[in-house]
This record gives C-alpha cells, sequence and structure tokens, in this order.
C-alpha cells in the first residue's frame, strides 16, 4: 500500500479463473480496487502535467483519451494481481487475511486509501510534506515509530528502485518512439542520476503520507503492523506487492514515453 511511482498501466488484459484464491481474497481486503482507482487519478494528472513539459503547446484531446487508455483500470488491476500472484507463491496467508480482515486491519487500509486518495490534491501534499520536515531528524514518538515500520518494509529503498525503473522505462518509450537517439547505456546513466534527487523526494513524500494515514491510529496499532510485517508471510506480502505494482508502473511508463514520443513529433496519436 506504500507505493508511491509516478506512472501506472499495463498493456495486455489478463484473464482471472473462477475459483476462489485466497491471494485474490487477500488483495481484496487491501483494497487493490479502490487503489487502483486513485493510481489512475493520479496518472491522468501526470499525464496532463508530463504534456505541459514535453508536448508542444500542451495537452491535446488525443493526449488526453491517450492517456486515459494508457491508465485502465482494469488493465492496471490485472497486472498488479498477476504479478502479486506469481511472487506470492505457496507462502501461508491466513495470518495475512485474518489480520487485514479484522476490524483494526480494515481501518488501517481505509485510512491508506483516504489519504493516498488526498494526496492527489497538490496543496494537500504539500501540507503532509510540511508536516514531516517540521518532524524530520527529531525524536518525535510519532516519527520513530514510523521509521521502524519504513525500515522493517524496506519502503523508501523498494520505492525508489521502482521509481528508477520507472523513468529508465519511459526514457525507453521515448527513444523507441524517436523522440531522441540515446542508447539504453546512455539511458541508465542518465536515470542513476537522479538518483539522490529521487531518494530525497521518495522520503518526503512517504513519510507524509504516512503521518497523514496513520495520524488517527493509536500507537498499539502501528506496532501490531510491524510486528505483521516482520513476520515471513508479512514480508512475502510486501514483496509480492511491490513485485506487482512495479511492473505495472514499468508497462505504463514505457507506454507514456511511445505515446510522448509521438506528440512530440507533430504526428496524431
Amino acid at each position: 500500500m506504500f507505493l508511491r511511482h509516478l506512472l501506472a498501466a499495463p498493456l495486455v488484459l489478463l484473464c482471472w479463473p473462477a475459483m476462489a484464491d485466497p491471494a485474490e481474497d487477500l488483495l481484496d481486503a487491501l483494497g487493490i480496487p479502490q487503489v487502483i482507482s486513485v493510481m489512475r487519478d493520479e496518472g491522468i494528472e501526470y499525464g496532463h502535467d508530463l504534456a505541459e513539459d514535453l508536448i508542444p503547446g500542451g495537452a491535446t484531446e488525443s493526449w488526453d483519451e491517450v492517456v486515459r487508455e494508457i491508465y485502465d483500470a482494469e488493465r492496471m488491476e490485472a497486472t498488479v494481481r498477476k504479478g502479486f500472484v506469481d511472487a506470492l507463491g505457496d507462502t501461508d496467508i491466513e495470518p495475512l487475511l485474518a489480520f487485514f480482515n479484522s476490524e483494526q486491519g480494515q481501518r488501517i487500509v481505509e485510512l491508506e486509501i483516504s489519504a493516498r486518495s488526498a494526496l492527489v490534491d497538490e496543496d494537500v501534499e504539500e501540507q503532509a510534506r510540511a508536516a514531516y520536515r517540521s518532524v524530520e531528524g527529531t525524536d518525535d514518538d510519532r516519527l520513530q515509530l514510523l521509521e521502524a515500520f519504513v525500515e522493517v518494509n524496506d519502503l523508501v529503498e523498494a520505492n525508489v528502485v521502482g521509481a528508477l525503473n520507472s523513468s529508465y522505462r519511459f526514457y525507453l518509450g521515448l527513444a523507441d518512439g524517436g523522440a531522441f537517439d540515446m542508447s539504453e547505456d546512455e539511458i541508465l546513466s542518465d536515470v542513476w542520476a537522479q538518483e539522490d534527487d529521487t531518494r530525497a523526494d521518495t522520503q518526503e513524500w512517504l513519510y507524509g503520507y504516512l503521518l497523514l494515514a496513520y495520524g488517527p491510529l493509536e500507537d498499539p496499532a502501528i506496532r501490531d503492523y510491524i510486528a505483521l510485517s516482520k513476520t515471513e508471510a508479512g514480508a512475502a506480502m510486501n514483496r509480492a506487492l511491490f513485485a506487482g505494482f512495479d511492473v505495472m508502473y514499468g508497462d505504463v511508463s514505457y507506454a507514456l514515453g511511445l505515446a510522448a514520443a509521438t506528440q512530440m513529433q507533430g504526428q496524431d496519436l
């Protein structure tokens, strides 16, 4: 629930078996359909900003339509679900189902989704970032608890890796679409040059988000979540979530790069 890449959506619609799958039940308990809906809103907003930066004259009606097609919620969710199920393997998820289907677990999920939705508003995002900056580097009790949560789930590093991969895929799409002539090695070099800035931005966004999302939670609820994250099942779930979302973000990044390259060269989309 803590992925912060700016891009998202696959290119292939996958079919799902009719038989019930506990992993699918877990994704539903985690509110993945609602998370995807918020990410689609983020992506459409990002696509508009991207056009202002890259496309002569800014966003056009045809560009906005392409962005909406790329951020297709059904395809996005299908990619996340497949990646999650594949990565989760034969992990025993009964403890996860018990936690996230409980009253406390569902409250956590609702708070996470509500905060993510609120951060689509740039003013709210800046307020959340400012809240983190005001306690950064202090011995604030809530901050220390969140730092433990971030550390056990490796949230900063995992998000940085995902963001850099998405950036690489976007530039690869631009190059393959003819927007510029760069080798993969040159693209990789440029992307890795962004690492420090990406890490700083990711950390500020992540902690701002967590402070906002978990503000209403009592400390014991966060400690319970940390304890779950330390278990084998909790760690496997975290890895599987990143696996699913990273594929989704990579696919959409490349698709946006291709679409932007076409538009930058003055061609119809």
